[in-house]
């Protein structure tokens, strides 16, 4: 996960510096890894993603026995609060990923998905709609999931 971050943001740097513009994560999603047509880095990004998750909620339950109930309040509030403005956020960028295949397809030709980008929130810094839509699912998974595990009955600590 470290590695394909470092991956894209030497190249993000790398292309800043020589066009002043970027788009972020498009060389995730171009990039395949082992071979060719097989998966994307962005792909492995999401599912490295979810699966560090897991570990960490699996080895760090312990501590959070030990949290104030006001606490365990507030935080529940801020992973809501996450978990909702990640899932708009995936709806947004697959509408507008539909929309922009649907209107190519419209227009006789077939676009390439992996170079679709939305000039949002900056125009100067595009996203790549692959790479805005499979990050944001993975922060969508990852809140909900901890808001869930925040709103079980918490264990005592049998250690």
């Amino acid at each position: 996960m470290t590695s394909i971050m470092l991956y894209g943001t030497f190249h993000m740097f790398s292309e800043w510096q020589e066009k002043n513009t970027y788009v972020m994560g498009e060389i995730l999603v171009k990039t395949e890894i082992p071979f060719k047509n097989f998966a994307k880095l962005t792909t492995w990004l999401f599912f490295s993603s979810i699966i560090s998750w897991y570990c960490v909620s699996r080895i760090g339950w312990k501590r959070t026995v030990k949290i104030d109930s006001w606490k365990i309040s507030l935080l529940q509030l801020m992973l809501l609060s996450f978990a909702i403005i990640s899932l708009y956020e995936v709806l947004y960028n697959f509408t507008i990923l539909n929309s922009q295949i649907t209107a190519g397809i419209i227009n006789d030709e077939i676009p390439d998905i992996d170079s679709l980008v939305i000039s949002y929130p900056d125009s100067e810094r595009p996203w790549n709609l692959i790479f805005a839509t499979k990050m944001f699912l993975a922060a969508f998974l990852i809140s909900s999931h901890a808001f869930y595990l925040s709103t079980r009955p918490r264990k005592t600590n049998m250690s």
